[in-house]
């Protein structure tokens, strides 16, 4: 397209934009704004214009944009991206349960890759990777300054293949090299078993299309057990997230009564409020959630559900903090738009994003007599040790429940 024609179709799309803000009544605010906004897109044109006419080598055009709206995009948070075709079958691969990768989720924290959390029974969590952990390298190249979906698009690949990626950790004096071979990564969303005799157990590793479903079928067969169930510990740890309509009915199964969780945009469809339901509902036995660091998005709109209607008590350590909502829009051509529109609120109208959900109980990851162990073992990488780190939060989190129930005269058995 020529720098003329640029122009002519610039102004004819100012004439359609002004005519429909003045007939929607919109003020003079928001007609200087679409002015601006012009002005601007003019200037992109021009360079645009200039490039593809004087620049030492021939360009593609459509590379060119695609690169500038990705800029546009990174500019506006980690989260918020234009997503290639490939990447956006990624994206429907991550609610379906089941890819080929690490087994790893991440995010974007502080301008560093970050790992949120490694899924249980994976390559990653075998090799010893730690939600938290900095990925400075991925096959000796940087990424620094790299977006999300490219790191998602080098990390995943064909079953068997390797990819080393150098860590840094807490406690480390300098990076490690981490070589790792892909698998298939199966994620099944509930675990769950009895503890010992009326004490339930179950663990949501991530927010899939079936999960409240296989939480209801979990829940049915704990409160079957003769004897009923006397407490549940719901384990959220390492849980990064997924589906927010999943999130929120997971909390719905817990309270019968109230505000779950409210997300607030800029646009009327962005704000919505999910209410709990009666019907269902499983909120006659007490309750301990389990969080950590690797808890993040949708396990905190859980546990933030619970805890501001007092149905649980919260313990573990400070969540991840990423409280915001993400909308998949077409683009045509296979591309799609993944843009920030709302945050999300907690009952009582706190936003958690960067800071996290602080538990009602800090029990640390290990317990006070074993931290020199933790230090001695910093370089462990065996899967040994994180079993260990389960089981003295786990332990706790029983122990208070027992005590609990006996406190309050084991009234609160479900059948």
């Amino acid at each position: 397209m020529s720098g003329k024609n640029q122009k002519t179709v610039m102004i004819v799309l100012l004439l359609v934009l002004l005519t429909g803000l003045i007939g929607s009544g919109v003020g003079q605010r928001e007609i200087a704004n679409a002015k601006e906004t012009y002005e601007e897109l003019k200037v992109f044109t021009d360079v645009m214009d200039k490039v593809q006419k004087l620049y030492v080598d021939e360009v593609d055009t459509k590379e060119l944009i695609q690169e500038a709206i990705k800029g546009m995009m990174k500019k506006l948070d980690p989260h918020s991206a234009l997503l290639t075709p490939d990447a956006y079958e990624e994206m429907q691969v991550d609610t379906k349960g089941k890819f080929e990768g690490l087994g790893i989720v991440i995010a974007i924290k502080d301008e560093i890759l970050t790992v949120v959390s490694p899924i249980d029974d994976t390559p990653a969590f075998k090799a010893g990777i730690k939600e938290g952990d900095k990925i400075l390298k991925i096959d000796g190249e940087t990424t620094k300054d790299i977006t999300l979906m490219d790191a998602v698009k080098k990390l995943r690949g064909p079953k068997g293949t390797k990819v080393t990626i150098s860590v840094m950790r807490e406690g480390f004096t300098e990076p490690r090299d981490y070589s790792i071979t892909r698998d298939v990564i199966k994620i099944p969303s509930i675990k769950s078993k009895m503890l010992e005799d009326g004490y339930g157990y179950i663990r949501i590793t991530q927010y899939q299309e079936r999960t409240n479903r296989d939480l209801i079928k979990s829940l049915r067969e704990l409160e079957s057990n003769p004897g009923g169930l006397k407490g549940l510990v719901l384990d959220l740890r390492r849980n990064p997230g997924g589906l927010l309509e999943q999130a929120a009915k997971v909390a719905d199964c817990f309270i019968d009564s109230g505000l779950i969780v409210s997300t607030k945009g800029r646009t009327p469809s962005a704000n919505l409020d999910f209410i709990a339901h009666k019907e269902n509902s499983h909120s006659k036995y007490p309750m301990v959630v389990l969080v950590n660091k690797g808890t993040a998005s949708g396990s905190e709109i859980v546990a933030g559900a619970l805890q501001d209607n007092g149905r649980a008590v919260i313990m573990g350590t400070k969540t991840f903090g990423k409280g915001s909502v993400q909308t998949i829009f077409p683009l045509g051509d296979g591309l799609g738009l993944r843009l920030t529109t709302a945050k999300w609120y907690t009952p009582k109208g706190t936003s958690i994003h960067d800071e996290g959900i602080t538990p009602d109980i800090i029990i640390e990851a290990f317990s006070p007599a074993s931290q020199s162990k933790e230090v001695k073992e910093e370089n462990a990488e065996v899967e040994e040790e994180t079993e260990e780190i389960e089981d003295y939060q786990l332990d706790k989190a029983l122990e208070y429940l027992k005590t609990y129930v006996k406190l309050s005269g084991s009234n609160n058995k479900t059948q």
